[in-house]
């Protein structure tokens, strides 16, 4: 008997805007990454895209649990001697608040090929507008 590979239609992916407002970071995160990668659907394969485009908007109302708003730290490193820097979510937020939706998909992702491109299909948003009204997104619930 052979393995069933479902053919991957491109036209049926759907766009889905959820509302980061109030949500928790992990959560939402994990809810997003599940939808990138189309574990909701019954034609998933874990080596396949099979996954639906995500708009996140209100990046900078999402929430963090405990003392994460300054006890917790992100690390860039430029690549030269001393040249790594650290940034508490409270500065990532003021400067750059999608930074903290993308890396935490991102994390969630397969590390590979696949990964990258399942990546390109996020977008985050900082406040209610974006620019992807043409896609007909159907608005979606944030995990609480």
């Amino acid at each position: 008997m052979k393995t069933y590979l479902p053919k991957v239609n491109l036209d049926q992916r759907k766009w889905h805007v959820i509302d980061a407002d109030g949500a928790v970071l992990g959560r939402l995160a994990a809810q997003i990454a599940d939808i990138l990668r189309g574990k909701d659907k019954p034609v998933y394969t874990p080596h396949l895209d099979a996954g639906d485009f995500v708009i996140v908007i209100n990046a900078e109302k999402v929430r963090v649990t405990g003392k994460k708003e300054i006890a917790k730290e992100y690390m860039t490193y430029s690549g030269w001697k001393g040249g790594e820097k650290y940034a508490s979510v409270r500065q990532i937020r003021a400067r750059r608040p999608e930074r903290l939706i993308e890396h935490a998909v991102k994390g969630m992702l397969p590390k590979n090929r696949l990964g990258r491109v399942l990546f390109t299909k996020l977008k985050v948003f900082k406040g209610p507008k974006h620019p992807h009204s043409a896609q007909k997104p159907e608005p979606l619930k944030a995990a609480a």
